[in-house]
């Protein structure tokens, strides 16, 4: 008798420490991928400014940035490469968030943000301000596009039911007001053939031919979307256990679920207001991501900002290369390696929600 209570204790000891190794080897991971993430975003960041249709040694590459002579090399590393890496950079981490804000959010593998109809609302505001407004420069579709972004998250949410909406209906009322809007931008660029030619420009997405301007306007936003969706992490990770179980632990779904489409509204329409619509790295890089990390949003979030931009800067170095001295746009590359992805997922026995 006595013995059976003594080794009560040590049994209870014994799982308690088992868990702390375990606890601690899951952050060691993560640590690790986090570590591993730094170190391919510098590998990036090198092959974005060395490679292209014009190899530039790493030392040049060096030399061109901080002591430039005045070189072909020097312009085309400062003039050309820096810019759309910088761009690269800064819009990357956006998608990525988004997209893993958008999965937490709506408990779905197969979601990104062109769900809640950013791209589509995006789209159509530039096609609107082309078509009849006549602007044809990329500043003057910077803010169509942020608004026409924000319009269509807005519509979504309200579709969906607002402060009642589910995932179930927000991907419905997504579905749904991505077609017609995509209808109305076909519609509407197959009746003016000069809206066509200047929509092509912007609609590939791409990271080149970007003025860095257009990245100091939309900064604020970008940053004010990251730290939101930092700031959601923990009630988001509740809502992933379900919405009964969230109210149980306190969380405020419907503040959080409201919050989460403005987050992913100033990440994604602010990322399409610069470079036009780039799909599939916000569906990517969650699912990347979760190999490190699990899904629990305060180690995912930021999984996702770090390697989204690798992603869409090897992807903007794969197109430059694959046929030179010619470029495939960057959002070509992504949708490529998109649809892989994609098809891999639905050929699993089990995609089941998060």
């Amino acid at each position: 008798m006595f013995i059976g209570t003594a080794s009560r204790p040590s049994r209870k000891r014994l799982v308690e420490g088992r868990g702390a190794r375990e606890r601690r080897s899951r952050t060691s991971v993560r640590a690790s991928g986090l570590l591993l993430g730094l170190a391919l975003l510098a590998g990036a960041v090198a092959l974005s400014l060395a490679v292209g249709a014009k190899q530039i040694p790493l030392d040049q590459v060096w030399s061109a940035l901080f002591s430039p002579s005045g070189t072909e090399n020097d312009a085309i590393v400062r003039d050309l490469r820096l810019p759309r890496t910088i761009i690269g950079i800064a819009v990357g981490p956006a998608l990525g968030l988004g997209g893993g804000v958008m999965q937490t959010l709506t408990r779905n593998p197969l979601a990104d943000p062109g769900l809640l109809g950013v791209n589509a609302g995006a789209s159509a505001a530039v096609v609107t301000a082309i078509s009849v407004l006549g602007i044809t420069s990329f500043s003057g579709y910077l803010w169509f596009a942020l608004a026409g972004a924000a319009l269509a998250a807005t519509a979504v949410n309200s579709l969906g039911g607002g402060r009642y909406a589910t995932p179930v209906r927000l991907a419905l009322a997504g579905t749904a007001v991505n077609a017609a809007l995509f209808g109305y931008v076909n519609g509407l660029q197959l009746w003016d053939l000069s809206t066509l030619d200047a929509m092509r420009y912007w609609s590939v997405g791409t990271l080149a031919k970007r003025d860095a301007s257009l990245l100091v306007a939309v900064a604020p936003l970008l940053v004010a979307g990251a730290l939101l969706a930092f700031a959601l992490a923990r009630p988001l990770g509740a809502i992933a256990l379900g919405e009964d179980h969230a109210r149980a632990l306190g969380t405020k779904v419907k503040r959080t679920r409201v919050l989460s489409v403005v987050a992913i509204t100033l990440l994604c329409g602010g990322a399409t207001a610069v470079c036009g619509p780039i799909g599939f790295i916000g569906l990517m890089i969650p699912h990347a991501a979760r190999a490190f990390c699990g899904p629990d949003p305060r180690w995912l979030l930021p999984f996702c900002a770090l390697y989204a931009p690798v992603l869409l800067l090897l992807s903007d170095v794969i197109g430059r290369i694959v046929v030179p001295p010619s470029e495939i746009e960057v959002g070509t590359v992504t949708a490529f390696l998109g649809g892989i992805l994609f098809i891999h997922l639905v050929r699993r026995r089990k995609v089941a929600q998060l």
